[in-house]
């Protein structure tokens, strides 16, 4: 067996549900190559095993295991990355893709420092964070439903109950009392209350995010101070993006919302187009949303809306809109202060829950 104590071993991770796919690197040689089963405590066990002494660096891509693995490895005394997955290079010319190539790619441009880390949020966000989005889940589940009661009543005629009413509890519970036996009405019912079965789960999730809301004080102040953003929106925010500490410049968050704009340029010739849309969608579509109101509310914000809206159209300026507002939420974190519609933030001393909001998850 070989003796790695002192030596950097570089480990490339292909995490798959059943197995991990390993590849080491030192000294510019493949020393190792492994198939195991998917388990944290067999990663770090085959680790020991193998690179007793040795100083090991790992990586894999971020992708449906989260954050679990990486954790247990930093615990383990193992100096961890969790990688995006568009971040790892592939050649032009690649065209067989297996596993173990997978983790060899990882490890390589691991050791030549070309992989750049996402961010890890800790424990307690990614759980809140999990409620926000069970909601969205249940919300989507829910639409579907009032779509497929919609579907059958029109279909087969019973347009006197459909009156192009909104699906509210009120309108299922009236479909629940019709008396007809008849087999489309048994399907009727049957979507209605498991319509009324997930409308009360949303009820209750959104009470336990009021609970959780009154824990996290500090971020919900600052989300909340700007105009457009209600309590269900600054959960959302404070869950997927935190106190945007993460982000060093406006560029970087920008890109990681996704409104960031697309651009063709060769030469002299240079042509923006619309945003690339990449990255989170559900932080930029509330963004957009509060915009709206937000041009309503702010002074500042609307004069620059209408300026924009001449010249570029008025969906294109929302967008640029979108991009101020977020950009002034991170100011807000960054001072400790409050948004103001006057200058962006709110003058005089700073705001104690707002600088703890930022020092807390540094």
């Amino acid at each position: 067996m070989s003796d790695y104590k002192g030596k950097k071993v570089y480990l490339g991770i292909d995490v798959h549900k059943k197995t991990y796919s390993i590849v080491a690197i030192c000294d510019k040689q493949i020393i190792k190559k492994a198939t195991i089963e998917a388990k944290p405590e067999a990663l770090i066990s085959y680790c020991q095993k193998h690179f007793s002494g040795a100083v090991i660096e790992s990586a894999y891509e971020a992708g449906f295991c989260g954050f679990s693995l990486h954790r247990a490895l930093l615990k383990a005394g193992i100096n961890n990355h969790v990688v995006h997955a568009a971040s790892i290079e592939i050649s032009a010319r690649d065209r067989v893709k297996t596993d173990k190539r997978d983790a060899l790619k990882i490890a390589v441009q691991l050791a030549a420092e070309r992989l750049k880390d996402v961010f890890v949020p800790s424990v307690k966000r990614e759980l809140y964070r999990a409620l926000t989005r069970l909601r969205i889940t249940f919300l989507k589940n829910r639409t579907r439903l009032s779509c497929q009661i919609k579907s059958l009543l029109l279909y087969f005629g019973y347009t006197q109950y459909y009156k192009k009413a909104k699906c509210s509890l009120k309108w299922v519970q009236s479909l629940l009392e019709m008396r007809e036996t008849n087999d489309v009405w048994y399907s009727i019912h049957q979507l209605a209350r498991a319509w009324v079965e997930t409308d009360s789960k949303i009820k209750n999730i959104e009470k336990k995010i009021k609970l959780q809301a009154a824990e996290d004080i500090a971020l919900e102040r600052v989300y909340r101070s700007v105009p457009g953003i209600g309590p269900t929106s600054a959960r959302i925010l404070a869950n997927e993006l935190g106190n945007l500490q993460q982000f060093s410049n406006e560029k970087k968050l920008f890109s990681y919302i996704g409104l960031t704009p697309s651009e063709y340029s060769s030469g002299e010739h240079v042509r923006q187009g619309h945003i690339s849309r990449q990255g989170r969608s559900l932080p930029r579509k509330i963004l957009i949303q509060a915009a709206w109101t937000a041009v309503a509310c702010d002074k500042r914000l609307q004069g620059l809306f209408e300026k924009l809206g001449k010249r570029i159209g008025h969906k294109r300026a929302i967008v640029a809109i979108a991009r101020r507002l977020i950009g002034h939420i991170r100011a807000c974190f960054r001072t400790g202060c409050l948004y103001n519609e006057n200058n962006c933030l709110q003058t005089g001393e700073q705001d104690e829950a707002t600088m703890e909001a930022v020092t807390s998850m540094k």
